[in-house]
């Protein structure tokens, strides 16, 4: 028995996209640390990159709390954009000019 037939025996359509959503979800969240490895970047390549020194991003990586202008630096040195959202159950809001 394929592995669709026996997930559709055992859950709704519903359940169904809402596990595959978690599971993308998952899948896509990291630390910054598994992020700039993820970007191929070292430490001191970031540094130069987003203007912070060395030993700063090491200090940032291992933080649990961010000021969103260090995260803006951090994510734009590794070529990206920042986006802060608000979630609300099923609602995600995208917040502008954070």
């Amino acid at each position: 028995m394929k592995w669709d037939d026996l997930r559709r025996m055992k859950f709704s359509d519903e359940e169904i996209r809402k596990i595959d959503r978690e599971a993308v979800e998952e899948l896509i969240e990291m630390d910054l640390r598994v992020l700039r490895e993820s970007a191929g970047k070292t430490q001191t390549e970031l540094a130069q990159l987003s203007k912070l020194a060395q030993s700063e991003l090491s200090k940032i990586e291992r933080r649990d709390d961010h000021m969103v202008s260090t995260l803006r630096r951090y994510i734009e040195g590794l070529g990206g954009r920042l986006e802060v959202s608000a979630v609300f159950g099923d609602t995600r809001i995208t917040l502008r000019d954070v």
